[in-house]
């Protein structure tokens, strides 16, 4: 697969899951794909835990289901409804969960680049993320990441220590196919912005605002 098609085809999924499992070969190459991110001072700050045992992701979806319902009880009228159509995990549907953490002190106190930004080694995690993504992608594999959860949570139920912080539970596996149309621009809830609405140049300049 082409990479812009990659882009193009890249969903955050939650139905389209078979529950098959994910091939070995095709695992080790979106987890090579992952490691092989950018990252501040070459740091490699990731890590990676591999979910497929059934009472750990059962255990992780309660947790969801619950966070789920304190946000919908936030809500009212029409953000009420349309929410109440969407879907937002399929945690024991995918194939397995992979749960990305972010580990601050894996090159030591001096990273290169860090100085400054003490956040570039969040979004170095991120950037692997991405690589695992489009890597699923071109596989044929479908990525959901579930955001309904506490990080406290999820720390001790996968056994990070306290200083790696959760960045993300990722349901991966194969899929029936792949929406043409993302599900919270399908249901309503968003739709896509065009480039240039957030598209500036030298300064930034708000929405409107004479040039």
């Amino acid at each position: 697969m082409e990479l812009y098609d990659a882009l193009r085809r890249r969903r955050d999924t939650r139905a389209e899951f078979t529950g098959d499992p994910v091939p070995p070969e095709a695992l080790e190459r979106i987890l090579s794909a992952a490691h092989s991110a950018p990252s501040v001072g070459m740091s490699q700050p990731w890590d990676f835990v591999l979910v497929k045992d059934r009472a750990l992701r059962e255990r992780f979806r309660d947790h969801v289901v619950t966070e789920r319902e304190v946000f919908a009880a936030s809500l009212t009228g029409e953000r009420a409804e349309t929410f109440s159509r969407i879907k937002v995990e399929g945690i024991l549907e995918a194939g397995m969960g992979i749960v990305v953490g972010h580990d601050p002190t894996r090159a030591g106190s001096q990273v290169l680049g860090q100085h400054a930004i003490a956040d570039a080694g969040l979004y170095s995690v991120c950037l692997a993320i991405q690589n695992l993504w489009l890597a699923a992608t071109a596989e044929g594999l479908g990525v959901g990441w579930v955001s309904f959860y506490r990080e406290d949570f999820l720390r001790d139920l996968v056994g990070f220590p306290a200083h790696v912080r959760p960045v993300a539970w990722l349901c991966v596996g194969p899929v029936a196919g792949l929406p043409e149309i993302p599900d919270l621009e399908r249901f309503g809830w968003r739709h896509r912005s065009p480039l240039a609405s957030v598209l500036h140049e030298d300064r930034y300049r708000p929405a409107g605002s004479a040039s």
